[in-house]
């Protein structure tokens, strides 16, 4: 399947919603947000959010610092 990732287009293969594309990218346990066509997805629905051929997503993740 093909997405667009933080604007780049991205080729995933074995990843069918959000959850599954944030243990792709190595992101688990990370504080991140997902934006997926231009709508916030909450992190409840993250393994209930299926995604799709085309879909555009950004993923921000939270850098701490002081």
């Amino acid at each position: 399947m093909n997405i667009i990732l933080n604007g780049k287009p991205m080729q995933v293969d074995q990843v069918r919603t959000v959850a599954d594309l944030i243990v792709f990218l190595e992101y688990e346990g990370k504080r991140i947000a997902v934006e997926r066509n231009g709508d916030i997805v909450p992190k409840s629905q993250h393994g209930e959010t299926a995604l799709a051929e085309g879909d555009e997503l950004e993923i921000v993740v939270a850098v701490g610092g002081g």
